[in-house]
Protein backbone atom coordinates (compact mmCIF):
# COMPACT_ATOMS: atom_id res chain seq x y z
CA UNK A 1 0.00 0.00 0.00
CA UNK A 2 1.39 3.56 -0.85
CA UNK A 3 0.45 6.90 1.70
CA UNK A 4 -1.66 9.12 -0.36
CA UNK A 5 -1.43 12.88 -0.22
CA UNK A 6 -4.58 14.53 -0.24
CA UNK A 7 -5.86 16.18 -3.14
CA UNK A 8 -6.80 19.04 -1.14
CA UNK A 9 -3.37 19.30 0.41
CA UNK A 10 -0.91 22.06 -1.22
CA UNK A 11 2.62 19.99 -1.69
CA UNK A 12 5.52 21.16 0.24
CA UNK A 13 8.53 21.37 -2.12
CA UNK A 14 11.00 22.47 0.50
CA UNK A 15 13.11 23.96 -2.24
CA UNK A 16 15.35 26.85 -1.37
CA UNK A 17 14.96 30.30 -3.38
CA UNK A 18 18.34 29.99 -4.57
CA UNK A 19 16.75 26.75 -7.04
CA UNK A 20 13.08 26.71 -6.57
CA UNK A 21 12.70 28.72 -10.38
CA UNK A 22 16.45 27.74 -11.58
CA UNK A 23 15.13 25.50 -14.63
CA UNK A 24 12.14 27.73 -16.09
CA UNK A 25 9.71 26.64 -18.64
CA UNK A 26 11.01 28.13 -21.68
CA UNK A 27 8.62 31.44 -23.64
CA UNK A 28 7.82 29.50 -26.50
CA UNK A 29 5.41 26.61 -24.00
CA UNK A 30 3.84 29.07 -21.67
CA UNK A 31 0.78 29.55 -23.54
CA UNK A 32 0.37 26.04 -23.85
CA UNK A 33 -0.95 25.10 -20.20
CA UNK A 34 -4.27 26.94 -22.08
CA UNK A 35 -3.72 26.39 -25.99
CA UNK A 36 -6.86 24.38 -27.32
CA UNK A 37 -4.91 22.74 -29.89
CA UNK A 38 -1.18 22.99 -28.79
CA UNK A 39 1.26 20.97 -31.12
CA UNK A 40 1.57 17.56 -29.81
CA UNK A 41 5.79 18.08 -29.49
CA UNK A 42 5.10 21.27 -27.89
CA UNK A 43 2.96 19.13 -25.25
CA UNK A 44 5.52 16.79 -25.23
CA UNK A 45 8.39 19.26 -24.20
CA UNK A 46 5.77 21.09 -21.68
CA UNK A 47 5.20 18.20 -19.14
CA UNK A 48 8.94 17.31 -19.39
CA UNK A 49 10.01 20.64 -18.45
CA UNK A 50 7.02 20.93 -15.56
CA UNK A 51 8.65 17.80 -14.43
CA UNK A 52 12.28 18.74 -14.62
CA UNK A 53 11.72 22.31 -12.32
CA UNK A 54 10.13 20.14 -9.65
CA UNK A 55 13.49 18.00 -9.53
CA UNK A 56 16.11 20.07 -10.33
CA UNK A 57 17.12 20.57 -6.46
CA UNK A 58 17.53 17.28 -6.17
CA UNK A 59 19.56 16.84 -9.03
CA UNK A 60 21.95 19.15 -7.80
CA UNK A 61 21.76 17.51 -4.58
CA UNK A 62 23.05 13.84 -6.64
CA UNK A 63 25.61 15.64 -7.66
CA UNK A 64 26.81 16.29 -4.40
CA UNK A 65 29.24 12.98 -4.88
CA UNK A 66 31.47 15.46 -6.53
CA UNK A 67 32.83 17.43 -3.58
CA UNK A 68 35.22 18.87 -5.21
CA UNK A 69 32.74 20.53 -7.99
CA UNK A 70 31.23 24.01 -6.99
CA UNK A 71 27.85 25.11 -7.03
CA UNK A 72 27.92 27.05 -10.05
CA UNK A 73 29.36 23.75 -11.89
CA UNK A 74 26.81 21.70 -10.71
CA UNK A 75 23.72 24.18 -11.69
CA UNK A 76 25.15 24.39 -14.89
CA UNK A 77 25.65 20.56 -15.37
CA UNK A 78 22.63 20.15 -14.43
CA UNK A 79 21.22 22.74 -16.99
CA UNK A 80 22.82 20.66 -19.91
CA UNK A 81 21.50 17.38 -19.42
CA UNK A 82 18.09 18.81 -18.80
CA UNK A 83 18.92 20.86 -22.07
CA UNK A 84 19.80 17.62 -23.97
CA UNK A 85 16.85 15.83 -22.76
CA UNK A 86 14.89 18.80 -23.79
CA UNK A 87 16.21 19.05 -27.67
CA UNK A 88 16.01 16.57 -30.53
CA UNK A 89 19.74 15.31 -30.94
CA UNK A 90 18.68 15.05 -34.61
CA UNK A 91 15.86 15.37 -37.77
CA UNK A 92 15.86 13.52 -40.77
CA UNK A 93 13.36 15.25 -43.98
CA UNK A 94 13.94 13.28 -46.86
CA UNK A 95 12.22 13.19 -50.64
CA UNK A 96 12.52 10.59 -52.88
CA UNK A 97 10.58 9.70 -56.69
CA UNK A 98 9.24 6.59 -56.68
CA UNK A 99 7.80 5.02 -60.14
CA UNK A 100 4.07 3.44 -59.46
CA UNK A 101 2.08 0.91 -60.63
CA UNK A 102 -0.04 2.81 -63.43
CA UNK A 103 3.65 4.34 -64.30
CA UNK A 104 3.43 7.44 -62.94
CA UNK A 105 6.27 9.01 -61.13
CA UNK A 106 5.72 10.36 -57.35
CA UNK A 107 7.60 12.09 -54.43
CA UNK A 108 7.80 10.93 -51.62
CA UNK A 109 8.30 12.68 -48.75
CA UNK A 110 9.77 10.76 -45.48
CA UNK A 111 10.76 11.29 -41.95
CA UNK A 112 13.30 9.99 -38.74
CA UNK A 113 13.91 12.02 -35.69
CA UNK A 114 16.36 11.05 -32.91
CA UNK A 115 15.82 11.84 -29.68
CA UNK A 116 19.08 11.37 -27.01
CA UNK A 117 21.76 8.63 -27.34
CA UNK A 118 21.61 7.91 -23.64
CA UNK A 119 20.86 4.53 -24.13
CA UNK A 120 21.70 3.25 -27.86
CA UNK A 121 19.99 2.08 -29.89
CA UNK A 122 17.07 3.98 -30.78
CA UNK A 123 13.66 2.48 -30.77
CA UNK A 124 10.54 4.39 -32.34
CA UNK A 125 7.65 2.76 -34.93
CA UNK A 126 7.25 4.23 -38.70
CA UNK A 127 3.79 5.81 -39.01
CA UNK A 128 1.81 6.04 -42.90
CA UNK A 129 -0.28 8.74 -42.77
CA UNK A 130 -0.53 11.79 -44.36
CA UNK A 131 -0.21 14.09 -41.13
CA UNK A 132 2.81 13.30 -40.72
CA UNK A 133 5.55 15.81 -39.81
CA UNK A 134 8.67 16.88 -38.46
CA UNK A 135 7.11 18.38 -35.32
CA UNK A 136 5.11 14.65 -34.93
CA UNK A 137 8.03 12.86 -35.29
CA UNK A 138 10.02 15.08 -32.82
CA UNK A 139 7.43 14.97 -30.13
CA UNK A 140 6.83 10.75 -30.66
CA UNK A 141 10.53 10.68 -30.36
CA UNK A 142 10.78 12.34 -27.06
CA UNK A 143 7.78 10.41 -25.96
CA UNK A 144 9.46 7.38 -26.57
CA UNK A 145 12.63 8.17 -25.06
CA UNK A 146 10.44 8.62 -21.46
CA UNK A 147 8.42 5.47 -22.15
CA UNK A 148 11.46 3.34 -22.55
CA UNK A 149 12.73 5.17 -19.69
CA UNK A 150 9.33 4.58 -17.66
CA UNK A 151 9.24 0.73 -18.07
CA UNK A 152 12.97 0.42 -17.59
CA UNK A 153 13.79 -0.56 -21.43
CA UNK A 154 17.19 -0.12 -22.34
CA UNK A 155 15.95 1.98 -25.12
CA UNK A 156 16.41 6.01 -26.42
CA UNK A 157 13.61 7.06 -28.22
CA UNK A 158 13.52 7.48 -32.02
CA UNK A 159 10.20 7.79 -34.46
CA UNK A 160 9.98 8.19 -38.11
CA UNK A 161 7.27 7.90 -41.08
CA UNK A 162 5.97 8.83 -44.67
CA UNK A 163 3.72 11.54 -45.65
CA UNK A 164 0.91 8.88 -47.54
CA UNK A 165 -2.20 7.72 -47.57
CA UNK A 166 -1.22 3.41 -47.79
CA UNK A 167 -4.95 3.17 -48.66
CA UNK A 168 -4.21 4.81 -52.04
CA UNK A 169 -1.10 2.62 -52.78
CA UNK A 170 -0.90 -0.96 -54.23
CA UNK A 171 1.06 -3.52 -52.47
CA UNK A 172 3.82 -3.27 -55.04
CA UNK A 173 4.19 0.67 -54.66
CA UNK A 174 4.47 -0.03 -50.88
CA UNK A 175 6.38 -2.08 -51.14
CA UNK A 176 9.07 0.10 -53.26
CA UNK A 177 7.95 3.04 -51.00
CA UNK A 178 9.35 0.99 -47.91
CA UNK A 179 12.69 -0.57 -49.34
CA UNK A 180 14.10 3.10 -51.04
CA UNK A 181 12.97 4.94 -47.69
CA UNK A 182 15.05 1.98 -45.45
CA UNK A 183 17.78 2.42 -47.90
CA UNK A 184 18.04 6.31 -47.59
CA UNK A 185 17.79 5.63 -43.98
CA UNK A 186 20.74 3.27 -43.78
CA UNK A 187 22.81 5.84 -46.39
CA UNK A 188 22.51 8.18 -43.81
CA UNK A 189 23.51 5.82 -40.70
CA UNK A 190 20.04 6.87 -39.17
CA UNK A 191 18.62 2.71 -38.92
CA UNK A 192 20.79 -0.56 -37.27
CA UNK A 193 20.76 -2.94 -34.81
CA UNK A 194 22.64 -1.47 -32.98
CA UNK A 195 21.63 2.24 -33.65
CA UNK A 196 18.13 2.61 -34.23
CA UNK A 197 15.69 -0.27 -34.56
CA UNK A 198 12.29 0.77 -35.64
CA UNK A 199 9.07 -0.97 -35.40
CA UNK A 200 5.40 -1.02 -37.15
CA UNK A 201 2.61 2.09 -36.02
CA UNK A 202 0.27 3.38 -37.65
CA UNK A 203 -0.73 2.58 -41.20
CA UNK A 204 2.31 -0.27 -40.97
CA UNK A 205 2.71 -3.73 -40.09
CA UNK A 206 4.76 -6.80 -39.97
CA UNK A 207 4.57 -6.93 -43.81
CA UNK A 208 6.65 -3.47 -43.82
CA UNK A 209 9.01 -4.52 -41.42
CA UNK A 210 9.56 -7.51 -43.42
CA UNK A 211 10.47 -5.05 -46.43
CA UNK A 212 13.04 -3.34 -44.33
CA UNK A 213 14.80 -6.29 -42.76
CA UNK A 214 14.74 -7.96 -46.28
CA UNK A 215 16.07 -4.58 -47.80
CA UNK A 216 18.74 -4.18 -45.35
CA UNK A 217 19.73 -8.07 -45.41
CA UNK A 218 20.32 -7.57 -48.94
CA UNK A 219 22.43 -4.25 -48.73
CA UNK A 220 24.15 -2.96 -46.24
CA UNK A 221 23.46 -5.65 -43.55
CA UNK A 222 24.41 -8.83 -46.07
CA UNK A 223 27.68 -9.91 -43.51
CA UNK A 224 25.69 -8.75 -40.25
CA UNK A 225 24.47 -11.70 -38.08
CA UNK A 226 22.17 -9.45 -36.31
CA UNK A 227 20.75 -8.28 -39.56
CA UNK A 228 17.24 -9.60 -38.19
CA UNK A 229 17.64 -7.32 -35.06
CA UNK A 230 17.02 -4.22 -37.22
CA UNK A 231 13.54 -3.71 -36.57
CA UNK A 232 10.63 -5.55 -34.36
CA UNK A 233 6.97 -6.09 -34.76
CA UNK A 234 7.98 -8.84 -37.76
CA UNK A 235 5.62 -11.93 -38.53
CA UNK A 236 6.80 -14.80 -36.58
CA UNK A 237 8.13 -16.62 -39.23
CA UNK A 238 10.73 -13.56 -40.12
CA UNK A 239 12.23 -13.31 -36.52
CA UNK A 240 9.24 -12.12 -35.01
CA UNK A 241 7.74 -12.57 -31.08
CA UNK A 242 4.66 -14.47 -30.31
CA UNK A 243 2.64 -12.20 -28.22
CA UNK A 244 4.31 -9.11 -29.91
CA UNK A 245 0.30 -7.93 -31.07
CA UNK A 246 -1.83 -8.23 -28.20
CA UNK A 247 0.73 -6.37 -25.90
CA UNK A 248 -0.38 -3.02 -25.97
CA UNK A 249 -3.44 -3.75 -24.84
CA UNK A 250 -1.86 -6.56 -22.37
CA UNK A 251 0.18 -3.45 -21.23
CA UNK A 252 -2.84 -0.98 -20.53
CA UNK A 253 -5.21 -3.73 -18.79
CA UNK A 254 -2.41 -4.42 -16.47
CA UNK A 255 -1.39 -0.83 -15.95
CA UNK A 256 -4.84 -0.23 -15.00
CA UNK A 257 -5.20 -3.11 -12.59
CA UNK A 258 -2.29 -1.78 -10.56
CA UNK A 259 -3.70 1.03 -10.03
CA UNK A 260 -7.15 -0.26 -9.50
CA UNK A 261 -6.25 -3.08 -6.67
CA UNK A 262 -4.32 -0.23 -5.00
CA UNK A 263 -7.01 0.57 -2.07
CA UNK A 264 -5.40 4.13 -1.09
CA UNK A 265 -5.11 4.91 -4.76
CA UNK A 266 -8.77 4.21 -5.13
CA UNK A 267 -9.82 6.26 -2.01
CA UNK A 268 -8.72 8.96 -3.49
CA UNK A 269 -11.21 8.79 -6.40
CA UNK A 270 -14.16 7.15 -3.94
CA UNK A 271 -13.39 3.98 -5.60
CA UNK A 272 -13.94 0.34 -4.70
CA UNK A 273 -11.17 -1.87 -6.10
CA UNK A 274 -11.08 -4.37 -8.31
CA UNK A 275 -12.74 -5.01 -11.79
CA UNK A 276 -15.89 -6.48 -10.99
CA UNK A 277 -18.81 -4.39 -11.34
CA UNK A 278 -17.10 -1.68 -12.99
CA UNK A 279 -17.65 -0.33 -16.62
CA UNK A 280 -15.33 1.48 -19.25
CA UNK A 281 -15.45 2.72 -22.62
CA UNK A 282 -13.18 2.09 -25.27
CA UNK A 283 -12.51 4.37 -27.86
CA UNK A 284 -10.78 3.15 -30.73
CA UNK A 285 -11.22 -0.82 -31.80
CA UNK A 286 -7.93 -1.33 -34.02
CA UNK A 287 -5.57 -3.25 -32.34
CA UNK A 288 -4.52 -1.47 -29.30
CA UNK A 289 -8.45 -1.16 -28.31
CA UNK A 290 -9.77 -4.44 -29.52
CA UNK A 291 -6.90 -6.18 -27.03
CA UNK A 292 -7.62 -3.77 -24.22
CA UNK A 293 -11.51 -4.20 -24.11
CA UNK A 294 -10.73 -8.11 -24.75
CA UNK A 295 -8.47 -8.06 -21.51
CA UNK A 296 -10.49 -6.01 -19.16
CA UNK A 297 -13.91 -7.57 -20.23
CA UNK A 298 -11.69 -11.04 -19.04
CA UNK A 299 -10.76 -9.63 -15.94
CA UNK A 300 -14.86 -8.62 -15.58
CA UNK A 301 -15.17 -5.27 -16.52
CA UNK A 302 -18.48 -4.22 -18.63
CA UNK A 303 -17.22 -2.52 -21.59
CA UNK A 304 -20.59 -0.49 -22.21
CA UNK A 305 -19.49 1.51 -24.76
CA UNK A 306 -16.94 1.17 -27.79
CA UNK A 307 -16.34 4.44 -30.26
CA UNK A 308 -15.23 4.36 -34.31
CA UNK A 309 -15.03 6.28 -36.58
CA UNK A 310 -18.16 5.32 -38.60
CA UNK A 311 -20.10 4.04 -35.22
CA UNK A 312 -20.51 3.89 -31.80
CA UNK A 313 -22.13 1.12 -29.76
CA UNK A 314 -23.94 1.24 -26.38
CA UNK A 315 -25.30 -1.17 -24.20
CA UNK A 316 -25.61 -0.49 -20.25
CA UNK A 317 -26.14 -4.36 -19.90
CA UNK A 318 -22.59 -4.94 -21.27
CA UNK A 319 -21.17 -5.67 -24.77
CA UNK A 320 -20.08 -9.00 -25.56
CA UNK A 321 -16.70 -8.41 -26.22
CA UNK A 322 -15.30 -11.82 -28.18
CA UNK A 323 -18.31 -11.51 -30.55
CA UNK A 324 -17.52 -8.36 -31.31
CA UNK A 325 -14.27 -9.05 -32.42
CA UNK A 326 -15.25 -12.05 -34.21
CA UNK A 327 -17.77 -9.63 -36.07
CA UNK A 328 -15.15 -6.86 -37.09
CA UNK A 329 -12.74 -9.54 -38.36
CA UNK A 330 -15.35 -10.83 -40.75
CA UNK A 331 -16.64 -7.39 -41.36
CA UNK A 332 -14.09 -5.25 -41.18
CA UNK A 333 -16.28 -2.52 -39.00
CA UNK A 334 -18.04 -2.49 -35.59
CA UNK A 335 -20.98 -2.00 -37.59
CA UNK A 336 -24.26 -3.96 -38.14
CA UNK A 337 -23.14 -5.56 -35.00
CA UNK A 338 -26.66 -7.20 -33.48
CA UNK A 339 -25.88 -7.74 -30.29
CA UNK A 340 -25.68 -4.16 -29.03
CA UNK A 341 -27.70 -1.06 -30.22
CA UNK A 342 -25.78 1.82 -32.41
CA UNK A 343 -25.44 5.13 -30.80
CA UNK A 344 -25.87 8.49 -31.78
CA UNK A 345 -24.13 9.71 -28.75
CA UNK A 346 -20.51 11.10 -28.09
CA UNK A 347 -19.69 8.29 -25.51
CA UNK A 348 -16.34 9.93 -24.51
CA UNK A 349 -18.59 12.03 -22.05
CA UNK A 350 -21.02 9.28 -21.14
CA UNK A 351 -20.93 7.80 -17.43
CA UNK A 352 -18.25 4.95 -16.93
CA UNK A 353 -15.71 4.59 -14.39
CA UNK A 354 -12.95 4.05 -16.78
CA UNK A 355 -12.82 5.69 -19.97
CA UNK A 356 -9.73 4.22 -22.41
CA UNK A 357 -8.74 6.95 -25.60
CA UNK A 358 -7.24 4.42 -27.61
CA UNK A 359 -7.48 6.00 -30.79
CA UNK A 360 -5.58 9.30 -31.50
CA UNK A 361 -3.97 12.16 -29.74
CA UNK A 362 -5.76 15.81 -28.53
CA UNK A 363 -9.03 14.12 -28.21
CA UNK A 364 -9.91 15.64 -25.18
CA UNK A 365 -9.37 19.55 -24.37
CA UNK A 366 -10.05 22.65 -22.51
CA UNK A 367 -13.18 22.91 -24.68
CA UNK A 368 -14.53 19.15 -23.54
CA UNK A 369 -12.57 18.19 -20.67
CA UNK A 370 -15.17 19.76 -18.66
CA UNK A 371 -17.72 16.93 -19.90
CA UNK A 372 -15.76 13.71 -18.79
CA UNK A 373 -17.51 11.37 -16.46
CA UNK A 374 -15.15 8.86 -15.73
CA UNK A 375 -13.74 8.09 -12.70
CA UNK A 376 -9.84 7.02 -14.14
CA UNK A 377 -8.60 7.62 -17.78
CA UNK A 378 -6.10 5.43 -18.97
CA UNK A 379 -4.18 6.62 -22.19
CA UNK A 380 -4.30 3.90 -24.26
CA UNK A 381 -3.17 6.47 -27.18
CA UNK A 382 -0.27 8.72 -27.72
CA UNK A 383 -1.30 12.27 -26.71
CA UNK A 384 -4.57 11.98 -26.06
CA UNK A 385 -5.19 15.00 -23.52
CA UNK A 386 -3.88 18.48 -23.71
CA UNK A 387 -2.30 20.08 -20.91
CA UNK A 388 -5.35 22.35 -20.44
CA UNK A 389 -7.57 19.50 -20.56
CA UNK A 390 -5.10 17.58 -18.29
CA UNK A 391 -5.75 20.42 -15.20
CA UNK A 392 -9.74 20.14 -16.13
CA UNK A 393 -9.39 16.29 -14.98
CA UNK A 394 -7.32 16.69 -12.12
CA UNK A 395 -8.87 19.58 -10.89
CA UNK A 396 -11.93 16.55 -10.98
CA UNK A 397 -9.79 14.39 -9.19
CA UNK A 398 -10.07 12.46 -12.18
CA UNK A 399 -7.03 9.41 -12.40
CA UNK A 400 -5.27 9.77 -15.49
CA UNK A 401 -2.60 6.88 -16.23
CA UNK A 402 -0.76 8.44 -18.50
CA UNK A 403 0.48 7.53 -21.94
CA UNK A 404 4.12 6.60 -21.23
CA UNK A 405 3.55 4.43 -19.06
CA UNK A 406 0.19 2.72 -19.67
CA UNK A 407 0.61 1.91 -23.61
CA UNK A 408 4.43 1.15 -23.35
CA UNK A 409 3.34 -2.85 -23.94
CA UNK A 410 3.96 -2.75 -27.04
CA UNK A 411 7.80 -0.98 -26.84
CA UNK A 412 8.50 -3.61 -23.99
CA UNK A 413 7.54 -6.51 -26.54
CA UNK A 414 9.49 -5.12 -28.83
CA UNK A 415 12.68 -5.61 -26.34
CA UNK A 416 11.54 -9.17 -26.18
CA UNK A 417 11.61 -9.38 -29.61
CA UNK A 418 15.36 -7.31 -30.25
CA UNK A 419 16.62 -10.09 -27.41
CA UNK A 420 15.20 -12.94 -29.11
CA UNK A 421 17.02 -11.59 -32.65
CA UNK A 422 20.61 -10.80 -30.91
CA UNK A 423 20.34 -14.04 -29.10
CA UNK A 424 19.69 -16.25 -31.71
CA UNK A 425 17.28 -18.43 -29.23
CA UNK A 426 13.50 -18.30 -28.74
CA UNK A 427 12.12 -17.18 -25.43
CA UNK A 428 11.99 -21.32 -23.20
CA UNK A 429 13.97 -23.09 -26.08
CA UNK A 430 16.43 -24.23 -23.96
CA UNK A 431 15.51 -24.20 -20.42
CA UNK A 432 11.52 -24.48 -19.69
CA UNK A 433 11.08 -27.72 -20.52
CA UNK A 434 14.03 -28.23 -17.53
CA UNK A 435 12.45 -26.14 -15.46
CA UNK A 436 8.77 -27.80 -15.69
CA UNK A 437 10.54 -31.01 -14.97
CA UNK A 438 12.13 -29.60 -11.97
CA UNK A 439 8.82 -28.46 -10.05
CA UNK A 440 7.98 -31.39 -10.83
CA UNK A 441 10.75 -33.41 -9.29
CA UNK A 442 10.37 -31.33 -6.36
CA UNK A 443 6.98 -32.44 -5.42
CA UNK A 444 7.46 -35.69 -6.14
CA UNK A 445 10.66 -35.87 -3.86
CA UNK A 446 8.47 -33.92 -1.07
CA UNK A 447 5.83 -36.72 -1.41
CA UNK A 448 8.09 -39.31 -1.24
CA UNK A 449 9.60 -37.86 1.96
CA UNK A 450 6.30 -38.00 3.82
CA UNK A 451 5.22 -41.16 3.01
CA UNK A 452 8.90 -42.65 4.16
CA UNK A 453 7.81 -40.82 7.11
CA UNK A 454 4.61 -43.17 7.69
CA UNK A 455 2.14 -40.58 6.12
CA UNK A 456 0.74 -41.38 3.10
CA UNK A 457 0.26 -37.85 1.89
CA UNK A 458 0.41 -36.69 -1.95
CA UNK A 459 1.47 -33.35 -2.42
CA UNK A 460 0.11 -31.64 -5.27
CA UNK A 461 0.55 -28.04 -6.95
CA UNK A 462 -2.10 -25.32 -6.19
CA UNK A 463 -3.25 -23.42 -9.29
CA UNK A 464 -0.61 -20.50 -9.08
CA UNK A 465 2.17 -22.91 -9.32
CA UNK A 466 0.46 -25.33 -11.98
CA UNK A 467 0.40 -22.02 -14.18
CA UNK A 468 4.21 -21.02 -13.34
CA UNK A 469 5.10 -24.85 -14.19
CA UNK A 470 3.43 -25.11 -17.66
CA UNK A 471 4.18 -21.28 -18.68
CA UNK A 472 6.87 -22.69 -21.16
CA UNK A 473 5.82 -20.98 -24.64
CA UNK A 474 7.21 -17.93 -25.87
CA UNK A 475 3.71 -16.61 -25.78
CA UNK A 476 3.46 -17.14 -22.21
CA UNK A 477 6.81 -16.22 -21.15
CA UNK A 478 6.56 -12.81 -22.62
CA UNK A 479 3.49 -12.00 -21.24
CA UNK A 480 4.47 -12.75 -17.60
CA UNK A 481 7.46 -10.84 -18.35
CA UNK A 482 5.01 -7.92 -19.53
CA UNK A 483 3.21 -8.19 -16.63
CA UNK A 484 6.12 -7.65 -14.23
CA UNK A 485 7.70 -4.65 -16.20
CA UNK A 486 4.24 -3.13 -15.68
CA UNK A 487 3.86 -3.86 -11.91
CA UNK A 488 7.49 -2.58 -11.11
CA UNK A 489 6.97 0.56 -13.21
CA UNK A 490 3.42 1.40 -11.18
CA UNK A 491 5.29 1.44 -8.57
CA UNK A 492 7.71 3.43 -9.07
CA UNK A 493 5.57 5.87 -10.15
CA UNK A 494 3.26 5.72 -7.13
CA UNK A 495 6.53 5.86 -4.81
CA UNK A 496 7.24 9.45 -7.42
CA UNK A 497 4.03 10.70 -6.75
CA UNK A 498 4.57 10.24 -3.06
CA UNK A 499 7.68 11.54 -2.34
CA UNK A 500 7.15 14.44 -4.43
CA UNK A 501 3.49 14.79 -3.47
CA UNK A 502 1.82 14.69 -6.50
CA UNK A 503 -1.52 14.23 -5.27
CA UNK A 504 -3.56 12.50 -8.22
CA UNK A 505 -1.00 13.68 -10.95
CA UNK A 506 0.47 10.64 -12.37
CA UNK A 507 1.93 12.36 -15.90
CA UNK A 508 4.29 14.03 -13.65
CA UNK A 509 5.04 11.40 -11.51
CA UNK A 510 5.99 9.38 -14.69
CA UNK A 511 8.30 11.83 -16.51
CA UNK A 512 10.15 12.74 -13.14
CA UNK A 513 10.27 9.00 -12.79
CA UNK A 514 11.42 8.68 -15.84
CA UNK A 515 13.81 11.50 -16.36
CA UNK A 516 15.88 10.35 -13.52
CA UNK A 517 17.17 7.34 -15.04
CA UNK A 518 17.73 9.70 -17.97
CA UNK A 519 19.28 11.96 -16.16
CA UNK A 520 21.76 9.20 -14.42
CA UNK A 521 22.80 7.98 -17.51
CA UNK A 522 23.51 10.94 -19.10
CA UNK A 523 25.56 12.13 -16.03
CA UNK A 524 27.37 8.94 -15.30
CA UNK A 525 28.33 8.78 -18.94
CA UNK A 526 30.90 11.42 -19.03
CA UNK A 527 29.20 12.99 -22.01
CA UNK A 528 28.87 16.56 -20.09
CA UNK A 529 32.52 16.40 -18.74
Amino acid sequence: MFRIVSILKTPKLNYSNAYRFAHKMPEHLKDIATSKNPEFSAMIQYYFHGAAQLMEKDMIDYLGKYPQMKPEKKQNRVNVILDMIGNASCCLEINFPIIRDDGKYEMITGYRAHHTYHRMPLKGGIRYAMDVDLDEVKALSYLMTFKTACVNVPFGGAKGGVRIDPKNYTPRDLQRITRRYTTELLKRLMIGPGIDVPAPDYGTSGREMSWLADQYQKTFGYSDINSLAIVTGKPIHNGGIRGRESATGKGIWKATDMFLSDEDWMKLISLKTGWQDKTAIVQGFGNVGSYTAKFIHRAGCKVIGIIELDCSLFDEKGIDIPALIEHKKLNNTIKGFPNSKESTKDLLFEKCDILFPCATQQILTSENANKVQAKIIAEGANGPTTPAADKILKDKNILVIPDLFCNAGGVTASYFEYLKNINHVSFGKISSKREQRMVDEILSSMTHSLQQGGKCIKIEPNENLQELRDCNTEAEIVAYALQHVMETSAIGIMETANKYELCNDLRTAAYIWSIWKIFMAIESSGLTM
